[in-house]
């Protein structure tokens, strides 16, 4: 599997660049958008969920990353207004052969919707001497984040709908787990999983946002289909031998947030600064 790219944020696609010169996020108050985790059932990467804000996730990876020389950090910004924000965060540690690799990466929405993460994603490529073994792996993604959706094709999926880990009738313990990961998934689960529904495939819809842009203008469309509300995907790239794990790559997805701060961006961006009332001066007498 090709190690995850850096995150290449473009334009937004939602009428930024041609905002007036006055800086509507100092007009705007932002609004909290809709997610689809909350409670108990709201999953993080390294502490890092759909709560975090751009600045609460650079926290994260400055503390992960501290004192190391041999990191490359990407910033990605984007304008609302006048005023910039931190679009994305990425920060990479190249694997050697006694040091393991990592990445991180995280895509934000605008301060109209609270800065916050609708993207998530940890690359770890382990070096030959310290790949863990496939059963470990599992008890401690299993441990953290629960009983998941579906497993196969290399991953653990958790699929989120209506604010609960979708179930498809198998209800996987650690031993299932190691045995259904490296075979495909079941296709009698898959279609229990998209129901009667014409609506996207959620495997298919996470797999396809780990290759594209994380900007809203590519993966909206996916959004809009998708039959789930969020997505976590955690794939264990077999090693050497085949029971270690030479690559684990975590994902978070969440779809309900991505379109709700979608929306609420594009309001405020319509609104444009102030309150949208006319100006109230008169002519001077001539």
């Amino acid at each position: 599997m090709p190690r995850h790219a850096l995150v290449s944020m473009l334009a937004m696609g939602l009428g930024v660049a041609c905002l007036p010169a006055a800086s509507l996020a100092d007009e705007i108050k932002p609004r909290t958008p809709e997610t689809a985790f909350s409670g108990k059932l709201r999953p993080d990467i390294l502490g890092i969920s759909n709560e975090s804000t751009a600045e609460s996730a650079r926290a994260v990876f400055d503390s992960l990353f501290r004192g190391r020389t041999d990191t490359k950090t990407d910033i990605q910004q984007q304008k609302i207004g006048g005023a910039s924000y931190v679009a994305a965060l990425s920060f990479s540690l190249l694997a050697g052969p006694k040091q393991n690799g990592e990445m991180l990466s995280t895509s934000f929405s605008s301060p109209a919707s609270a800065n916050r993460a609708y993207f998530v994603a940890r690359n770890l490529t382990f070096a030959q001497d310290q790949q863990p073994s496939k059963a470990d792996m599992i008890k401690e993604v299993m441990g953290k984040y629960g009983v998941p959706t579906i497993v196969g094709d290399q991953h653990l999926y958790y699929i989120y709908r209506k604010g609960s880990i979708m179930s498809v009738g198998g209800k996987y313990k650690e031993a299932t787990a190691l045995e259904a990961i490296d075979k495909p998934l079941d296709p009698k689960a898959a279609v229990k999983l998209n129901g009667d529904t014409v609506r996207g495939s959620c495997v298919a819809v996470v797999k396809r946002a780990q290759t594209k842009a994380k900007d809203p203008s590519a993966l909206l469309a996916d959004a809009k289909g998708a039959n789930c509300d969020g997505v976590l995907s955690v794939q264990l790239v077999p090693g050497t031998p085949a029971n270690r794990v030479g690559i684990a790559q975590f994902t978070l997805l969440d779809l309900k947030q991505l379109l709700s701060a979608a929306a609420i961006d594009g309001a405020a961006i319509a609104a444009g600064p102030g309150d949208g009332s006319s100006p109230k001066g008169s002519a001077p007498k001539l």
